[in-house]
């Protein structure tokens, strides 16, 4: 009897190794499976581009009219205005945010030829509004800068009409102005 102990140790042991080596050959071909994932389609990426930019170009249309255009004409931003601080800082994050969802707008715009296309004049335009949100804050803006907001945001709504990809206005949340 001692002579068939071993025999069955190595058969288990056999067994046991098989059933390890299978049971991680399979989980490794379902994980290969998994990450061999076709990518999508041209058509898929550039909906998903206009998509994007739509939400982008919303946003900053939104938050510039709501915390820069409409509070300027209210006179909102004159010395002796009540909530002028408020409004001033506020102005300043809506600046500064505009800017950012512009420029995420036109990374989303390259997904799509005609977008691109349409969005690449107002590229300098988008660019000029880099120090706006801080000349707000600080209380210097004017005029020609709450214009310049206007008509880069009106250029960049009409860039996205003429691609099939009409822009609305979307307030974002104070909190969204912020993070």
């Amino acid at each position: 009897m001692p002579s068939t102990l071993p025999i069955r140790r190595l058969v288990v042991a056999v067994v046991l190794s098989s059933t390890v080596l299978v049971s991680t050959t399979a989980c490794g071909g379902e994980t290969k499976s998994a990450q061999n994932v076709s990518p999508t389609s041209t058509a898929e990426r550039q909906k998903l581009a206009k998509t994007r930019f739509v939400a982008n170009a919303g946003l900053a249309a939104g938050a510039a009219y709501e915390w820069i255009v409409k509070p300027f004409k209210a006179g909102k931003f004159k010395k002796g205005a009540d909530g002028r601080t408020a409004a001033l800082v506020k102005a300043g994050l809506a600046g500064a945010f505009t800017y950012n969802r512009l420029k995420a707008a036109t990374e989303n715009a390259k997904g799509d030829p005609l977008l691109s296309k349409a969005l690449a004049p107002l590229g300098s335009g988008i660019d000029s509004l880099k120090n706006l949100g801080s000349k707000l804050r600080k209380g210097d803006a004017n005029d020609a800068d709450v214009n310049q907001f206007q008509n880069v945001i009106g250029g960049v709504k009409d860039a996205g009409k003429s691609a099939g990809a009409p822009v609305v206005d979307q307030v974002p949340s104070a909190s969204q102005l912020g993070g």
